[in-house]
């Protein structure tokens, strides 16, 4: 049930659909009203603003600054109403709640996994839907209320954001347990760039940390490999002398069977990882989400890093 048709009027809704579909005609299709109808009501809106909320492009429409501006205010306007929807909905017993989840690729090897069995054991009832994403657009997601809880490293500081839960992990080198480099205890980025390597490309929070470590470097230091997923570079070491970058995020079921050693860099330039759960601070939660927040807290704070 759309419950916007009932509680806003058309002008905010016919909007916020022409942007998503970049074109008035497409938006009355999805809508099923006429053109003229949509048209109307943009006009009427821009004219109550004192300003244009799309740019006119033939017969496309792109947003203007301002129609930015209302799309992030109107999305987040009709997340909470639909969060205020479910607790309702909740109360009248006709479902238990959703949860969305943005997350960086290594957090889905082991750690979210684990919260969401442990959640659905005590809230089966609840749908989790996760989306796997690069940690800038996790932040953006929650941002945008597109998703309830971000699992990301390095979230912008900003007040649109709350960050819940963070962690600070320390960088390490990941490699075969037949490498050259397996019976170090701890590493150099040096003496990692004398054997084959594998870089984050840039976008991946660790790579921006590794590039400032590297710019005190005096060996020019070239990866052989670079790639923007760090599953893939953990399966590229696992069966030469390849070296590869991470925290111990992702690594767990390697780490434990012992199929891939983790040595931490000791780089004076290189800081530490911190690993963030984050919400976003403009809208509030509604009971799903805000269940499966504390319940990710409280078993994040168990977990050994």
């Amino acid at each position: 049930m759309d419950r916007s048709r009932y509680l806003y009027g058309p002008a905010l809704r016919y909007f916020v659909t022409a942007a998503e579909e970049n074109s008035i005609r497409a938006a009355a299709r999805k809508l099923n009203v006429a053109s003229s109808a949509v048209n109307r009501q943009i006009l009427m809106l821009e004219k109550q603003l004192g300003m244009e909320l799309f740019e006119r492009v033939g017969r496309t429409i792109r947003l203007s600054s301002a129609g930015e501006i209302l799309l992030a205010h109107t999305r987040r306007t009709l997340s909470d109403l639909e969060a205020t929807g479910a607790e309702l909905d909740a109360l009248k017993g006709l479902r238990r709640g959703v949860v969305s989840i943005a997350t960086v690729e290594s957090v889905t090897e082991a750690l979210l996994p684990e919260v969401i069995k442990q959640f659905h054991e005590d809230y089966s009832g609840i749908h989790v839907d996760v989306q796997v994403m690069g940690a800038e657009r996790v932040a953006q997601a929650v941002e945008k209320a597109e998703v309830d809880v971000g699992f990301t490293f390095e979230p912008p500081d900003t007040n649109t954001l709350n960050i819940i839960y963070r962690k600070a992990l320390e960088i390490g080198a990941i490699m075969a347990p037949t490498h050259p480099l397996a019976s170090e205890t701890q590493l150099r980025l040096a003496q990692c760039f004398e054997y084959p390597v594998a870089m984050p490309a840039r976008g991946i929070s660790i790579r921006a940390r590794l590039d400032v470590a590297l710019s005190h470097s005096s060996n020019g230091a070239h990866s052989s490999v670079e790639a923007n997923s760090l599953r893939f570079m953990k399966h590229l070491v696992r069966s030469g002398e390849m070296v590869a970058f991470q925290t111990v995020i992702g690594l767990e079921e390697e780490l434990a069977n012992r199929r891939l050693l983790f040595k931490p860099l000791v780089d004076e330039q290189l800081t530490h990882g911190h690993f963030c759960v984050i919400t976003s601070s403009l809208r509030r939660l509604a009971l799903a989400p805000a269940i499966f927040l504390e319940q990710a807290e409280a078993i994040l704070e168990k977990i050994a890093f």
